[in-house]
């Protein structure tokens, strides 16, 4: 996999840009959401993601609701009908994201959003000064929308669910018609939750062979935090993860997310992993020293020796520690004379040999 470095999406650490999904959890309250970048920060994550949407430019009046959807209203008591009802009940007026992204800042964590419209992405990018914008996959076939975005040059993050290879290859040549903006594509499983053996890893390495030129990372929405620290593993760049205050609230999202301790858990586990990763050249390292010479085998006499012995086969075996002369080196000691007598299961030190 490409090593992640481009500075758009560079993390704290100068590891994976660990993005922590906050989308419609804040259920429309601005108090839930301002929480909401306070569990992300705590929790470690470089980002803290909203969504800005116009809820009748996003859906039409007869949308229904997914079966998703409908399962999170399942917990409230809330009349939600459509698509338009529920996205009324989720938007925040542009004024709020000002004070989120205020607030984000004084918590030291960056925020992002996703816009939905032309309109929301030009406030994001021009009102709010956002460094990048992060797009929804059910925006990877609205070709005109990723020209207008690539029209404006701004870095991008382009989540490729429900996705085929064409159709990402169609978006990555809309957003880089006029300008070639840095552009992050990340593998997904639109599905909420997605099941583990659904997820297909090993996609990320074919979407980085296919667009070398692009950062590669992971939207997961599966549950819990192992397939994300997997996707690490294999080379993501940047991770996304829903999360929320309280997985029983009503919401699309609510039950498919993290809570604030799974998110720290995350975070903590995909920096471990990093660390555990290294720099691939196989060597012994510093903590190993004491096992060495503990664990390890030296040459032994078998039985007593006298000075001017030449030494064979039969006089040596292999033993702990490993302290004197490796076994690996017989081929360098038979034949070769004792400067001194040495005792039964004395080590083989070079100095006892003569040249």
């Amino acid at each position: 996999m490409k090593p992640f470095s481009a500075s758009p999406f560079s993390s704290k650490t100068q590891g994976t840009f660990i993005i922590a999904e906050a989308g419609v959890n804040h259920n429309g309250d601005l108090a839930m959401a301002r929480a909401l970048i306070d569990g992300a920060a705590q929790a470690g994550a470089d980002a803290v993601k909203f969504q800005m949407f116009e809820p009748a430019l996003l859906a039409s009046a007869a949308t229904p609701l997914a079966a998703y959807q409908e399962a999170g209203e399942a917990n409230g008591n809330r009349p939600l009908k459509t698509q338009i009802d529920l996205l009324e009940a989720l938007a925040l007026p542009k004024a709020d994201f000002l004070a989120l992204q205020a607030y984000a800042e004084q918590a030291g964590i960056q925020f992002l959003c996703t816009p939905f419209d032309d309109a929301s992405a030009v406030f994001l990018h021009e009102t709010m000064g956002l460094p990048l914008l992060k797009i929804s996959s059910g925006e990877l076939t609205n070709l005109p929308f990723l020209r207008f975005l690539g029209e404006m040059n701004t870095p991008l993050i382009l989540s490729t669910g429900m996705a085929t290879l064409a159709e990402v290859e169609a978006a990555v040549q809309a957003v880089w018609q006029k300008h070639r903006p840095s552009l992050a594509l990340l593998h997904c499983v639109s599905a909420y939750p997605a099941a583990a053996e659904t997820i297909n890893l090993r996609a990320m390495r074919t979407l980085q062979k296919a667009f070398p030129d692009c950062a590669i990372g992971y939207s997961d929405h599966t549950l819990g935090i192992h397939i994300p620290v997997a996707a690490v593993a294999l080379g993501a760049g940047i991770i996304e993860k829903h999360f929320t205050l309280d997985k029983t609230l009503p919401g699309p999202d609510h039950k498919a997310s993290l809570s604030l301790e799974e998110l720290t858990d995350m975070v903590r586990a995909i920096r471990e992993t990093e660390a555990a990763l290294g720099d691939g050249i196989k060597q012994p390292n510093p903590i190993e020293a004491d096992c060495i010479r503990v664990a390890r085998k030296s040459l032994v006499a078998r039985h007593a020796l006298p000075a001017d012995h030449r030494l064979t086969l039969e006089d040596l075996m292999a033993k702990r520690p490993g302290t004197g002369i490796s076994p690996a080196d017989l081929h360098l000691v038979l034949g070769r004379r004792l400067k001194r007598a040495i005792a039964q299961d004395e080590l083989l030190q070079p100095q006892m040999l003569e040249s």
